[in-house]
């Protein structure tokens, strides 16, 4: 073949060119993260093979090398005629090839006759090897799982991202606590990586979701469990990777309607308090019973050619709408309790393909992302002692919300030589967070009560504001060159993501608030207060709170990598790969106080093609994967904050204000546990010296067998290792201890403890070094030994073994069977901690002083030591299917959360420095170790569907009902984990309520046309 011939074949692949190519020359080449491949063997070379798109004609002709074989990446996903000809004649073909997202097929031909004199096969009795049914793909050194558009369509799946990654193997919901949240492979729900064609649209200000788009506009979507190679990182759990629809040469068009009623709802379990010898035993916390909810959404799509062959269109929009109603939980928000939700959250997406020339190539996509939301307020109690209700209907309060805004991504690729391609991309994404609370009066003071009275004070609507100039905002690209050499295919590439963002809160009102509340029977002291000393009599006092905090603060991100993917032999496909990568976070001011540079990042994968058809994969990769820390983190680690309760004793409170009387001061003034008096820190004095960032290795072993046909296997080992965290410590001790070693005075170790004790940032479980002010500004660096700082070594180990049976579909059926068998251990989630949902990522209780965390090695919070999913659908005819969804996961680990053991030992500990609450794992003063109280029940969960696409429409038009959680199984996904109130052995309340419980049945009824 000529140059300018192979420079016409290799140019029609240009269409939709991934985001950084990764292929190698040889049998197996695998694709980035948003193309896929073709590839196989003929047996002799000089023959073509030819590949066509089937929906946009994109043909792509491959001459054979030295050996036979041929290699087509970087195609578009998508179906694709496979043929092989020689001089013009079509020898034999395999149609309807489906090209998944960073995948590759293997379509190979073998002649059934000799050889020419010359040794030559002939090639007129070509049959096809490789099947559209071979689903092993021996190019891919690393675990996903990919859904098609067609599979998503089909299955009765809710329509959102979270609901789709859920069913992976390895992927368990996160806490209720983190909305729309997920743990993969034993990781926090902060720790994933979510892309939009290649951009990264994870939440910048808390890792935890990312934005999304039209569901129906999903063309393929990836979750990917581990193994990634060098191109990509920012991840420790796992990745989320889309791929838009994007139009072809034949006009099509689409709409549908959905609506999930709340008549055909179940109702909500009510949540009750336990027994646990308090007046409450047996009552109803809150009746969730009447909660309501009612939605439905709608949309369409377009797409096309605007110039065939040459300019293509793809356009989509959906609304979806929904009315929602709730009450509080016993015994706050009476004035408030009852809240009534409307929903209207509109999505659009459009996207342009433009192949300028044969060697440079344009895709434009741009995405909104936006929620309206009003939330009104009515008065709803609970009366003393029994379960009866009563609701008012006059509003007292509200807000209107709207959050999001648009995504713009442009990507650029250019074919410079026949070996060496260059990709470019670029987006920008820009978000807004307002928050109008409806009649907000700032003279009114926000009042609570705490004590256990019979009419507790309660006054105001709104206890915090948020910023109302809330944003966030992303900008970021990457460049990617491949250059194919031989059997080496070379990548080196450089990427980086700038993200912004403006939060905070503010005390609403005067910027405080009044809190009543009741010391304890012989308790002498007010917990937490800083010495102030309860008062006499019947024990109840009034703390004046105040909080504020926030600003506009930033991270960069950047990383460059190179990559070396070595076909070894037919067999053998060889990634060597490694990656350094460089964080930096800006505080409100725009100076760095946390930067970690020169990450080196190996990555290292192998497969092994047994038998050389396809039919047998055994494959293993080890690698190290980075994360930063996002904005949040500045929010509260490197702002000024307020933070202060200032305690009194009062005479009275005003009838019509809620606010004290007659107040005389238990203490020396405003105290903050944090010591956050509204003074911003030194950012030298935020984080430790050569602060490491959070990271991880993981190795996996596995293997994938085509048994038949029509049936696949395969199982995985998995092994992660969290090497290194971020999080905070805010103990006094160590500090104290080492200037008094060095010989200075009290005054001055009294001071470097504070500075410590203001909750500093670093790594847990080893040696740190701070930089700590000495009263006058100055610095002074305080290096302590992991022994110093009294923690125990930090621990998170992940193993789990993933099986899976497979049947592709068929024409007639598809199925999916998962069992995931896994052990999350250790003493640290990582990023969060769900055992109280607490939100401050990488800032979390756990690592604020070493007595929090004694007994904590046990099984994790994301711990489900077994795990069973099932997907999949039954096509009876042109007009009738049937489908059905299943996961059954064992219950989450329990744990009795206490107060530190009151003993001589520890008295000056419990007076000085531990936090006065339940935090500890004891109980009744004996030590529970994490994970030790047993666990909750198994979640079963069913979906069934049918759909109805009657022949008189031509199977266009679509009518469905599905129907999920048909047993109505609502289990408890997590429970108050405290079990102490007011010192050792204090009942409490609240200890082992139910905090939520799954999802009841609901309906969703759906109708959808294409033309």
């Amino acid at each position: 073949m000529s140059k300018a011939t192979l420079n016409r074949t290799v140019r029609r692949s240009a269409l939709t060119v991934a985001l950084g190519l990764c292929f190698a020359s040889g049998m197996a080449s695998a694709q980035s993260n948003a193309a896929g491949s073709i590839f196989g063997t003929t047996g002799e070379p000089g023959a073509t093979v030819e590949i066509r798109n089937v929906d946009t004609g994109l043909t792509r002709r491959i001459p054979t090398d030295s050996a036979g074989r041929y290699n087509a990446s970087a195609l578009p996903t998508g179906r694709y005629d496979v043929s092989i000809q020689r001089e013009g004649r079509v020898l034999a073909t395999q149609p309807d090839v489906e090209v998944t997202l960073g995948g590759g097929r293997d379509v190979s031909f073998s002649s059934d006759g000799g050889s020419s004199a010359g040794g030559a096969v002939e090639l007129d009795r070509v049959q096809v090897t490789g099947t559209a049914m071979t689903l092993i793909d021996v190019s891919s050194t690393d675990t996903r799982t990919t859904f098609t558009s067609q599979q998503l369509e089909k299955l009765p799946v809710g329509r959102s991202i979270e609901s789709v990654a859920l069913l992976a193997p390895g992927v368990v919901q996160a806490d209720s606590r983190y909305p729309n949240a997920a743990s993969f492979g034993g990781s926090s729900a902060s720790e994933n990586a979510f892309y939009i064609n290649g951009y990264a649209v994870t939440n910048p200000l808390t890792n935890l979701g990312s934005s999304t788009l039209p569901f129906d506009g999903i063309s393929q979507m990836q979750v990917i469990t581990g193994g990634y190679g060098a191109e990509f990182g920012r991840a420790t759990g796992g990745v989320v990777n889309i791929v838009t629809k994007r139009g072809g040469n034949e006009w099509e068009f689409g709409g549908q309607l959905t609506y999930r009623p709340n008549s055909l709802r179940a109702d909500s379990r009510d949540i009750y308090y336990p027994f646990n010898g308090t007046p409450n035993d047996g009552l109803i916390q809150q009746k969730r019973s009447v909660h309501e909810v009612d939605s439905y959404s709608y949309g369409a799509s377009v797409s096309g050619p605007l110039i065939k062959d040459r300019l293509f269109l793809y356009a989509s929009a959906e609304v979806e709408q929904q009315d929602q109603t709730t009450v509080a939980a016993r015994p706050g928000g009476s004035t408030n309790g009852f809240r009534q939700y409307y929903y209207d959250i509109p999505r659009w997406m459009a996207k342009l393909d433009w192949n300028i020339t044969d060697d440079h190539i344009v895709e434009l996509t741009a995405i909104s992302d936006v929620t309206k939301n009003t939330v009104d307020y009515f008065p709803y109690s609970y009366a003393a002692g029994s379960n009866d209700t009563s609701r008012g209907f006059e509003k007292t309060g509200g807000y209107t919300y709207r959050d999001g805004g648009e995504l713009y991504i442009g990507k650029y690729t250019g074919y410079l030589t026949d070996n060496l391609t260059l990709t470019a991309v670029y987006g920008e994404q820009n978000q807004d967070h307002i928050a109008d609370p409806f009649g907000y009066d700032p003279s009114i003071v926000y009042v609570t009560d705490s004590r256990p009275v019979g009419n507790p004070v309660q006054r105001g609507t709104y206890a915090q504001l948020d910023f109302p100039d809330a944003f966030d905002e992303t900008k970021g690209g990457r460049l990617d060159l491949e250059w194919r050499v031989g059997d080496h295919a070379l990548r080196v590439g450089y990427d980086r993501q700038d993200s912004t963002s403006r939060a905070g809160e503010v005390t609403s009102g005067p910027g405080y608030r009044w809190i009543y509340d009741r010391c304890a029977p012989g308790v002498g002291a007010i917990p937490g207060g800083g010495g102030a000393v309860c008062p006499g009599g019947n024990g109840d006092y009034v703390s004046q709170y105040k909080y504020a905090n926030g600003g506009t603060f930033s991270v960069e991100q950047s990383a460059y990598y190179l990559e070396d993917r070595w076909q070894i032999n037919d067999q053998w496909l060889l990634s060597l790969g490694l990656r350094n990568e460089g964080f930096q976070n800006f505080n409100a001011d725009g100076v760095v106080y946390a930067e970690q540079k020169n990450q080196w990042a190996p990555r290292l994968g192998a497969t092994w093609d047994v038998f050389g058809d396809s039919s047998l994969k055994v494959f293993a990769n080890a690698g190290r994967y980075h994360l930063a820390m996002p904005n949040n983190v500045a929010l509260r680690g490197a702002a000024g904050s307020l933070y202060t309760q200032e305690y009194f004793s009062f005479t009275g409170i005003d009838p019509t204000t809620g606010e004290p009387l007659g107040l005389t001061a238990l203490g020396d003034g405003p105290f903050s546990a944090n010591r956050e008096y509204g003074q911003a820190p030194d950012p030298q004095s935020v984080t430790a010296k050569d602060l490491k960032s959070h990271y991880q290795d993981e190795f996996v072993l596995g293997f994938e067998k085509r048994l038949t046909d029509t049936l696949n296997i395969g199982a995985r080992y998995v092994h992660r290792d969290l090497k290194a965290a971020i999080d905070d410590m805010c103990d006094y001790r160590p500090a104290y201890n080492w200037a008094i070693g060095q010989g200075m005075s009290e005054d001055m170790a009294d001071q470097l403890g504070n500075e410590l004790a203001n909750c500093r940032l670093f790594n847990p479980g080893q040696s740190n070094t701070f930089m700590l002010d000495d009263g006058t500004g100055k610095l002074v660096e305080v290096a302590l030994s992991a022994d110093q700082l009294g923690f125990p070594k930090l621990k998170r180990m992940y193993q789990g073994i993933d099986m899976f049976v497979e049947r592709p579909f068929d024409g007639k059926w598809y199925g999916r069977l998962d069992y995931t068998l896994s052990r999350n251990y250790g003493n640290a989630e990582g990023q969060l901690k769900s055992d109280i949902g607490q939100g401050d990522v990488s800032q979390t209780q756990d690592w604020d002083h070493p007595e929090l965390m004694d007994y904590s090695n046990g099984y994790l919070p994301n711990d489900r030591r077994h795990y069973v999913k099932g997907y999949g659908f039954y096509q009876f005819s042109p007009e009738w299917r049937v489908s059905a969804t299943a996961t059954f996961a064992s219950g989450r680990p329990k744990n009795c959360m206490g107060y530190y053991p009151q003993t001589p030992e520890n008295d000056d500990f419990n007076e000085n420095y531990a936090y006065a609450g339940p935090y500890y794992f004891y109980c009744n003063g004996e030590p529970t170790p994490r994970g030790s109280q047993g666990r909750l029940p198994w979640t079963n969960k069913v979906d069934l569907g049918v759909t109805y696409a009657p022949n008189f429409a031509g199977n266009a038009l679509e009518f469905s009902v599905d129907v999920f959680n048909v047993f109505d199984e609502q289990v408890p996904q997590n429970r108050i984990e405290y079990g102490e109130l007011g010192g050792p052995g204090g009942p409490y309340t609240h200890a082992g309520r139910v905090i939520s419980y799954s999802n009841p049945r609901t309906v969703r009824f759906a109708v959808r046309y294409s033309f």
